[in-house]
């Protein structure tokens, strides 16, 4: 694996935290919402990650090379990527509010399901996640950067 590959699968990385943090906030943002242009309340999100072996993205590359043995060749470079956003299936809450516009007739109001608690840490998680992988790309520059100072 040369620096370039590390960089690679960090940017993957980049890509797919800052889709779960965009995720994340729009759940927030809507937790309340309980009209959309659906007609229903807004039902919350969550995004689907996989791994994919790096040889898919970069064809020729993301074989590790043969280390003590057979036994240990061929181990596959991964990188991650969004596979989906789903939508939650669970039912609304429903709050008594008859002087909602949005009440139904006995004037129960449905909610969106959103808990504000798991989107938070969801949040901070994507968010330091994000940060490993910033941290490990400037770590591949500055190796590249001190190979370079090597050679002079």
């Amino acid at each position: 694996m040369n620096l370039f590959t590390a960089i690679k699968i960090s940017a993957y990385g980049l890509s797919a935290e800052r889709t779960r943090l965009n995720v994340a906030s729009m759940n927030l943002a809507n937790a309340n919402v309980t009209k959309t242009i659906d007609g229903g309340p807004y039902r919350p999100r969550s995004v689907v990650f996989s791994a994919v072996p790096y040889s898919e993205i970069d064809p020729g590359e993301g074989k590790a090379p043969s280390m003590a043995g057979p036994s240990r060749g061929g181990d596959a470079l991964q990188a991650v990527e969004v596979t989906g956003i789903v939508e939650d299936k669970n039912p609304f809450k429903e709050v008594y509010d008859p002087n909602n516009p949005d009440a139904d007739s006995q004037g129960m109001v449905k909610l969106p399901n959103v808990n504000v608690m798991e989107q938070m840490v969801d949040i901070m998680t994507a968010s330091r996640a994000y940060e490993a992988n910033v941290t490990a790309i400037n770590t591949a520059k500055s190796m590249a950067l001190k190979t370079l100072d090597i050679g002079k």
